[in-house]
């Protein structure tokens, strides 16, 4: 009676739902915005390195600090800033496409005065993951 108890006992226990431990998967625009944000918002170069791939990982920690990157790495210093999606190259068959280029349009203070500028990076599919393998350099300054 005792094993047959134990036997249901584990049963009941053993047979419930898998515990997902998987992250959602992001879209190109949420990676680009989480990268930006951790730099920027959150300064936490440890946080962005959760977004790029592990070239770009070693440049980071080459850095160590946040404003760092934004002076070395992104060419853009700025405080209080605000982001969003400007343009990415994708559309209606995003689920086809492995490789994708987004520019992040960034409003702020630079040097204390108001700033918009903007910064292209590209992203690539690898394992149903997006991740950013490359920050494209500017092509010419932006201020408005």
């Amino acid at each position: 009676m005792r094993t047959l108890f134990f036997i249901s006992l584990l049963f009941l226990f053993g047979c419930g739902e898998p515990a997902n431990t998987e992250q959602p998967v992001l879209t190109p625009e949420e990676v680009s915005l989480g990268f930006f944000s951790a730099i920027y918002v959150d300064r936490n170069v440890e946080k962005a390195k959760q977004f790029v791939n592990e070239p770009l990982q070693e440049v980071l920690s080459h850095y160590h600090i946040a404003a760092a990157v934004q002076r070395n790495m992104l060419s853009l210093s700025m405080t209080n800033v605000e982001m969003e999606i400007d343009d990415i190259d994708i559309d209606f068959f995003r689920k086809f496409t492995k490789d994708v280029i987004v520019v992040v349009k960034m409003k702020g203070l630079k040097g204390g005065q108001p700033w918009i500028d903007d910064r292209t990076i590209r992203l690539h599919k690898i394992a149903n993951k997006w991740i950013i393998v490359e920050i494209l350099p500017e092509k010419r300054k932006v201020n408005g």
